[in-house]
Order: structure tokens, then sequence, then C-alpha cells
């Protein structure tokens, strides 16, 4: 029986990085797969460009094709920044109950069987992300959305894989120690390794997120992977249901 899934991210790139391989499988599965953004992005760490907002809404939507998304939409709220105090107007400090509104209308019009969000520290804490989490679960018990999954990362394995990490390069790893998710808490592991050259190529999609900033980017560290270490390191995707809601 063919589901409608949509997929609630802050920011184009979030979407490959952490559901790309989830958003494929159920797409090669028949499932409806919506891409639902809040901001374009537009304060990233990026090289200059003269309109990086639309570039980068340029980038999901090419990420959104090769994943297999039948339609993408933005909610068109401005990036709030990595502090969240580079705008008054970013989505990191929009009226939850209007945001999870404007959600909600898409949810009751896809009739969706289930939207993800992140987890309540937003992974990482990015408060965009944050505020993901905070509207997408409003927008679920408006729209009666039966499922809600909280996209995050296994912090057991992140935390292995950091400091394996270190052996090249010394960073701090205190920020991590309590981002995303407890391994215990996790309740989908989804095995997404028949995938990960799909997963591959949307995360390239976004070239504006591979450079800027002091350090290598994430996104551009992971694209180095030789393709049988990107299977293992990117092959299982995670999230948490913290409980299942009556569709109404």
């Amino acid at each position: 029986m063919s589901r409608t899934c949509v997929f609630f991210h802050a920011h184009p790139d979030d979407e490959a990085l952490l559901t790309g391989g989830t958003m494929a499988r159920l797409a090669a599965e028949g499932h409806r797969v919506v891409l639902v953004v809040a901001t374009a992005g537009e304060r990233g760490l990026s090289a200059r460009h003269t309109d990086l907002g639309a570039v980068r809404t340029r980038e999901a939507h090419a990420s959104a094709r090769v994943l297999g998304a039948a339609r993408v939409e933005f909610l068109g709220y401005a990036d709030s920044g990595l502090s969240g105090q580079d705008s008054d107007d970013g989505f990191a400090h929009a009226d939850v109950a209007d945001a999870a509104g404007k959600l909600a209308e898409l949810l009751h019009e896809e009739r969706a069987d289930l939207v993800t969000t992140y987890d309540p520290n937003g992974g990482y804490g990015h408060p965009d992300h944050v505020q993901v989490h905070r509207v997408g679960t409003l927008a679920a018990e408006l729209a009666g959305t039966p499922r809600v999954w909280e996209a995050t990362v296994d912090r057991t394995l992140l935390l292995r894989g950091l400091k394996l990490a270190r052996l090249v390069r010394e960073f701090d790893l205190a920020p991590f120690e309590h981002a995303f998710t407890a391994r215990h808490e996790i309740t989908h592991s989804v095995d997404v390794r028949r995938y990960a050259r799909v997963k591959r190529a949307a995360m390239a999609a976004h070239t504006t997120q591979t450079t800027g900033g002091e350090s290598t980017r994430t996104l551009a560290a992971l694209l180095t992977l030789p393709p049988p270490l990107f299977k293992v390191v990117l092959g299982t995707e995670w999230y948490v249901e913290r409980k299942r809601l009556r569709a109404r």
C-alpha cells in the first residue's frame, strides 16, 4: 500500500545528509515523498554568492529530483544563521503556531501518513533545527498526521567515529557528547546501503555547502570517502518515534 511521507527540514542539504537514503528508498518502493524546507539557507557558511538563497533553493530541487521526491515546498522563512541572532525575522524566532499551521495545511492536503522532524535538541543545537522539532511536532498534531519520526544520528557511533578522526586532526569532542540521540532512544534504524549512490549524488548537488568557513565542511569531507567506505559510514539513517498519533 502506497504511503505519503513528508520530510521536513531546516535548510537545503539537510535532507540529503540526514534522510536522503530513506527518501530514495521510499520513492523506489512506490511511496509518495514530499520535501518541505523551512528556509533557503541564505546565511549558511558558504563561498560568496550574489544570491545564496536562490542558489541553494535550486540545489535543493536538484537533490530532490535525484532522491525521487514528488513535490518540494519552501515555507519561506529567513535563515537564522548558526547563532540564531543574525536576523530577528529568522525561522528560529517565528511564531511556532503560525509556522505549524502552514505545515499542517500541507500535511492535510497531502493526507500525509508520516512527517519527519528533528530531535528536541535539533541534532547539534542549531536554532533552526530546534524550531523544526517544535513546528513539525505541533503541525502533526494539528493535521492528525499519525506518525512523527525525528531524524537523528546514533550518538554512540558518532562519538566513536569522531574519536577515530581525532587521530588525524585534533578537535574538541565536548560539543558532540550531548548531540543528537542516545542509542537506547532510537526506535528505527533504516538500512539505506542500496541507495548510497543516490544519497551521495543528492549530497553532491549541494555544491555551495562544500566550501566556506575555516575548516573542511562536513558534506565535503563525506564526499571524499571512497564509495565502499561511504556506504558503511552513511548506510544507516536513524529516527525516533516518540508516539503514534491517531489520524483524524
